[in-house]
């Protein structure tokens, strides 16, 4: 995110082996410098939107398969999705192997753990819900980066944070405080709590770099390898879940298009977004965009019943927005 290095550095879209020094220096000059340029704002809002699709579509066939189980075809088949763009990683002394460590723990946090909770709380709560609760990732980025990776958590980014959580508030009350004070939480929001935390620490974790010429060399081997691996982790879930549980799938068309959304949209495209945006602009600001993703899921679920937007989405997302400006350090 420097001066130096740039080509290199932006040219697979993955950051590149850092220092813990190094990574504090990047992620501070990242947030200052750079700023939120048109395109960066694209490559982060785009996730939200998937992923709040993501919500809705596991939502509507959470009778018809399993959470791990839907977790792991959709990861196999963004594998095969991936796979004629990334198949340089299967050659002899590509790391794929001997950084096996790194690639399992991405592949546990990013692709496993969180999405199988994501699924997994569906079952008891609802897209919306899920959504929202998810909008705490910018608390979480502050803490994880302050806490283990010696990220300085500047006022500006504290006041944008209430402000954007602001704006969720809005969302969850429907515009009016009575409808605020009759919100509850269910198991599937605790679930999302660890599925958020689990995220955050991903999320830094993708600027930690150390990873080989060839997985690098293009955008997609380096989200195949973690594909790879966490579709290792989701296929163990799933093997427990068929083990104590009573696995009933209904394949039928809407089931199908689900899956071929699910492995797409919100994981091929979705997290390439994300990995380009985080090493643009940091973990911290890039989780403010998350809270888009209530917002999104909200006015998919109006549309998909036919109901027109309301004047707090708009005001709402007005609050969600300034928090996100704010908290980049931009001026309007």
């Amino acid at each position: 995110m420097n001066g130096t290095g740039r080509t290199a550095r932006f040219s697979t879209g993955w950051p590149q082996p850092r220092s813990p020094a190094t990574l504090r220096s990047m992620h501070s000059s990242s947030n200052k410098n750079r700023g939120l340029t048109a395109a960066t704002i694209f490559l982060l809002v785009l996730p939200p939107l998937l992923w709040a699709g993501n919500s809705v579509v596991g939502r509507a066939v959470y009778d018809m398969v399993p959470p791990m189980t839907l977790n792991f075809l959709r990861w196999v088949c963004a594998a095969l999705i991936l796979l004629p763009f990334g198949y340089q990683i299967f050659r002899p002394g590509s790391g794929l192997l001997t950084n096996w460590r790194r690639y399992a723990l991405l592949g546990l946090l990013g692709v496993g753990s969180y999405n199988s909770l994501q699924y997994l709380a569906l079952h008891t709560s609802s897209a919306v819900n899920v959504t929202l609760v998810a909008s705490s990732m910018p608390v979480w980025m502050m803490i994880i980066g302050r806490l283990f990776h010696g990220a300085a958590i500047r006022p500006v980014q504290v006041v944008g944070a209430a402000l954007s959580l602001a704006g969720v508030v809005v969302i969850l009350g429907q515009g009016e405080w009575a409808q605020l004070m009759q919100f509850q939480f269910v198991p599937g929001d605790l679930l999302m709590i660890a599925a958020t935390i689990l995220w955050s620490f991903y999320s830094w974790q993708l600027l930690r770099g150390g990873d080989s010429p060839a997985v690098q060399s293009t955008w997609a081997t380096f989200l195949l390898v973690q594909v790879l691996y966490g579709a290792a982790w989701s296929g163990l879930f799933t093997a427990v879940e068929w083990s104590i549980t009573d696995v009933q799938l209904e394949w039928n068309w809407t089931l199908t298009a689900a899956l071929a959304y699910v492995a797409i949209g919100p994981a091929v495209i979705a997290y390439r977004c994300w990995g380009l945006g985080v090493q643009r602009v940091g973990p911290t600001t890039a989780g403010f965009f998350n809270n888009l993703t209530p917002l999104f899921a909200a006015l998919l679920a109006l549309v998909m019943i036919g109901e027109t937007p309301q004047l707090y989405h708009a005001f709402a997302f007005a609050l969600i927005l300034g928090g996100i400006v704010l908290s980049s350090g931009q001026r309007t």
